[in-house]
């Protein structure tokens, strides 16, 4: 789920100092590539974040609008990057890309990845959708279908969520049990842990083993990192604002303590063998600690990988830095062990 990026407005590289302005100092131990990137990230104030929210559902078409355009730029770069063929289709009445690499890792020649993005459950329709899709393809070598669920105002809680499970009936018939790995970023990787949660109660097969990014598990105020990480984590920098009426837009007349929206209020029993990645100063870490917790403490496996210094999701936002392409070779190897 990311909050005010993909801006790209450059500034001038900064040096590693204390605090200043309310800017955190650059986080000394990242790799060289992310402290770069950092400095040149746009920098925004609560005061700032609070004051960009949208009031109304004009002003956050507007808003998506204007966002959705922006990233746009940054997946036609990411296309001409990487050897991954996109191919536009509709299953089960979902709009969905399919992405496949030039070459497939062998041991994934049978088997497909169910990507849910992320953007607090607003952002990213259409082609933007693909962003770590493109990624998750060309890095670990398997087919990806990219699902552009629908989204609020227009189409709030439940719609993403039976997109996704209507787009994951459709791929194990296609794949057979056992064959499919699903995966998702931020409001995606709560998408995904709520997909879990569903065919659990469903009593449908799960799938193969689940990776969840820095998953948005509490939509409530709660978490300890949403307090701690405040004006720390350069992407979502508070809670309070876009975040929040993001989360209320979702959810609409549901509380957002109930576990189809909150995730980490259902149970994970049977859960699959998961992956959870997140950094030091993301304020969904945690919700990703919180998740792992969860799902260890009900008698399945869990692996938590946290970066030094990384702010929410920018293992993706980032994707040049070592710390992106640690994040998916951790991913493959993991399918790989759970094959």
């Amino acid at each position: 789920m990311y909050v005010l990026i993909f801006l790209f407005t450059p500034t001038t590289l900064a040096t590693t100092r204390p605090m200043q302005n309310n800017k955190p100092p650059l986080p000394q131990a990242a790799s060289k590539a992310l402290i770069e990137s950092i400095s040149a990230f746009p920098h925004f104030t609560k005061e700032e974040v609070i004051a960009s929210t949208p009031r109304n559902n004009e002003e956050w078409r507007n808003y998506v609008h204007a966002r959705n355009s922006e990233q746009k730029k940054k997946i036609k770069k990411m296309k001409k990057e990487l050897n991954v063929d996109v191919e536009l289709m509709n299953i089960n009445d979902v709009v969905v890309r399919k992405l496949t690499p030039k070459m497939i890792t062998p041991e994934f020649e049978d088997k497909v990845y169910l990507d849910i993005h992320g953007g607090a459950f607003v952002l990213f329709g259409g082609l933007p959708s693909i962003e770590e899709g493109l990624l998750v393809a060309e890095r670990l070598g398997i087919v990806v279908y990219s699902v552009d669920y629908r989204m609020p105002p227009t189409f709030p809680f439940p719609a993403a969520l039976n997109d996704v499970v209507a787009v994951y009936n459709a791929l194990l018939d296609q794949a057979g049990k056992g064959n499919v790995f699903v995966g998702g970023t931020s409001a995606g990787g709560s998408l995904v842990l709520s997909l879990v949660q569903s065919l659990i109660t469903s009593k449908s097969p799960l799938p193969k083993a689940v990776y969840a990014g820095t998953p948005w598990a509490d939509l409530t105020k709660t978490s300890d990192s949403l307090y701690i990480n405040e004006g720390i984590d350069g992407v979502l920098v508070t809670y309070d604002g876009t975040l929040e009426a993001a989360a209320k837009l979702y959810a609409g007349k549901i509380a957002l303590t109930d576990s189809a929206i909150s995730p980490l209020y259902g149970s994970f029993e049977a859960f699959p063998p998961t992956l959870l990645v997140t950094g030091t100063r993301d304020m969904f870490l945690s919700d990703t600690v919180r998740v792992s917790r969860a799902i260890r403490d009900s008698g399945g496996v869990a692996q938590i990988e946290i970066f030094e210094g990384l702010s929410h999701a920018e293992y993706l936002i980032f994707y040049k830095t070592p710390e992106s392409e640690t994040t998916y070779r951790t991913m493959k190897s993991f399918f790989l062990s759970a094959n």
